[in-house]
């Protein structure tokens, strides 16, 4: 029996919640079927245009005459974290009574705290939330401080930092229910938290966290033997979608760094992907992660899909 941090990667969550919903049946099939391998589970997720969604009716509800307050985007990422999580739930419940396996399911709203100096608060460079006007961009960096970058020639969105995570708050609750329990946690990268001053009070920022750095902090903090990141690709590839691509099965930490020098993985795509595996795997002989497509995932666990990633 292995203990597995499964990252499922955007392609597997709809762009509203009846497309989303209808895919996550299929992913629900594919999740207990590792159960059924015997495994534990804890699953976590990417909340890029949910929490966008959520963020884009908050703006607008504010800004309109209703007199709704505005939400801060911390609140965002919980709500996402919530609809999202309770979408897995059902799902998954309903395939596990199908299969007549007799295990519960549960989300753990989850907070990760970050360094309030880190220096990407020098430096925001994720965009989120609604498109704007250069006027309309203006009046609110003038209003409320936010910074804003003009996004692909579409308007200006407003940026905020990506932090790195240094450790999960519910690490021991998560730890206490993955035994009995499929565990949904860290959903988005987790609700980005800081502590104040030199006291143990947190409170939530405005920020994102990558999503697979994240279940990767999160498979080191409760022990886990394998971390799982399904992503829209069967293996990592060299020279991806050129007449050079050449499919990678295993690679050690050593020679993913020399990719990554080399510059073979994209930063929007495959690069966070290949770094949360290194930080899973480095230093620990033990452990294993492995890229691989959602649709191959039971193949993937037994080393026959996907890109295995090990210290050596």
């Amino acid at each position: 029996m292995s203990k597995i941090v499964v990252a499922l990667g955007g392609n597997a969550l709809g762009k509203d919640p009846k497309e989303q919903l209808s895919l996550l049946k299929d992913v629900a099939k594919i999740i207990v079927s590792l159960v059924k391998q015997g495994n534990q589970i804890v699953l976590t997720h990417g909340n890029g245009p949910q929490v966008g969604q959520i963020l884009l009716a908050m703006d607008y509800s504010a800004n309109g005459d209703a007199g709704t307050p505005e939400m801060p985007f911390a609140e965002c990422g919980s709500m996402s974290q919530g609809y999202i999580g309770y979408q897995l739930q059902q799902c998954l419940q309903n395939e596990l009574k199908l299969q007549h396996i007799n295990k519960n399911c549960a989300t753990v709203i989850t907070q990760v705290l970050i360094d309030g100096s880190d220096t990407a608060f020098q430096n925001p460079s994720k965009p989120i939330g609604m498109f704007y006007t250069k006027e309309e961009a203006d009046k609110i960096v003038k209003e409320k401080g936010y910074q804003f970058v003009e996004d692909a020639g579409r308007g200006y969105r407003r940026v905020v930092p990506s932090p790195k995570p240094i450790d999960i708050v519910e690490k021991n609750i998560i730890k206490q229910l993955v035994d009995d329990n499929i565990v949904i946690a860290v959903g988005g990268g987790g609700i980005p938290v800081v502590k104040q001053g030199n006291s143990e009070i947190l409170s939530g920022v405005a920020a994102v966290i990558d999503k697979d750095r994240s279940a990767a902090l999160l498979a080191r903090l409760i022990d886990a033997d394998i971390l799982l990141i399904l992503t829209a690709v069967d293996k990592v590839c060299l020279n991806y979608n050129t007449e050079k691509q050449i499919e990678l099965n295993n690679i050690s930490v050593i020679e993913a760094l020399n990719y990554i020098e080399a510059g073979h993985f994209a930063k929007g795509s495959m690069l966070p992907k290949i770094e949360a595996c290194i930080d899973f795997v480095k230093g620990n002989s033990s452990k294993t992660a492995i890229i691989g497509s959602l649709e191959k995932a039971h193949l993937a666990i037994k080393g026959e899909s996907g890109t295995i990633i090990r210290e050596e």
